[in-house]
């Protein structure tokens, strides 16, 4: 079985849902045959690279309430992510565009390190309030997921998997999906959003069926 999950690195909603599919998968009887592939989605593409604003004052803007209010929203968003065992720090979040996040994603999946730096990239932006869109935060963080340093800056400073990062978001058009996270079974079902843990568990046994 193949899923694939398209979803933005700045997404808070996009981790839960991470999350909650991998706690489903550990209680599916056939996870051992489902490959994951991770999809790029860009909730903000017209975002300025290095505009790094914090995100409660993005969301104030965006949505036209007092920055407390934007706080609060904020603070649901995390009791929630604490359930499934994730830590966030959404004070201290900032917004980025994340092309390049993305595109190192999908130097990352070359190398079979899909997963392991799509969740660096999410605690980076989430827990640690790092700006996902500079060029030496990214280095690192591919180091840190087993990527050689000179080959990440040689990806980030030119324009290698761009067009993935295109295709992906344009597939998503096409599938219908206008947000993230967004979850296609075998190009068969699909789930929207980060539903619970049940609703993952029941789409899997019907994939499988």
């Amino acid at each position: 079985m193949k899923i694939e999950v398209w979803s933005d690195v700045v997404c808070p909603w996009c981790y839960i849902g991470k999350r909650r599919l991998q706690h489903a998968l550990a209680r599916f009887g056939h996870a051992g045959e489902v490959e994951v592939t991770w999809r790029s989605f860009q909730l903000d593409p017209s975002h300025r690279r290095g505009d790094n604003q914090p995100t409660t004052e993005m969301l104030s803007g965006k949505y036209g309430v007092p920055p407390a209010q934007a706080a609060q929203m904020q603070e649901r968003v995390t009791a929630i992510a604490a359930a499934e065992g994730l830590t966030y720090h959404l004070d201290r979040s900032l917004t980025a565009n994340t092309f390049d996040a993305h595109r190192l994603t999908h130097f990352a999946a070359s190398r079979d390190l899909a997963d392991g730096i799509h969740e660096r990239l999410f605690q980076a932006a989430l827990t640690d309030g790092e700006a996902v869109d500079d060029t030496e935060t990214l280095v690192r963080i591919g180091t840190g997921a087993g990527l050689p340093a000179d080959e990440v800056r040689k990806v980030l400073d030119g324009d290698a998997y761009a067009d993935e990062v295109r295709d992906d978001i344009a597939t998503a058009r096409a599938l219908g999906a206008n947000g993230v996270p967004f979850f296609v079974f075998d190009r068969t079902y699909g789930i929207s959003g980060a539903q619970p843990i049940e609703v993952f568990l029941a789409t899997l046994e019907k994939a499988a069926s």
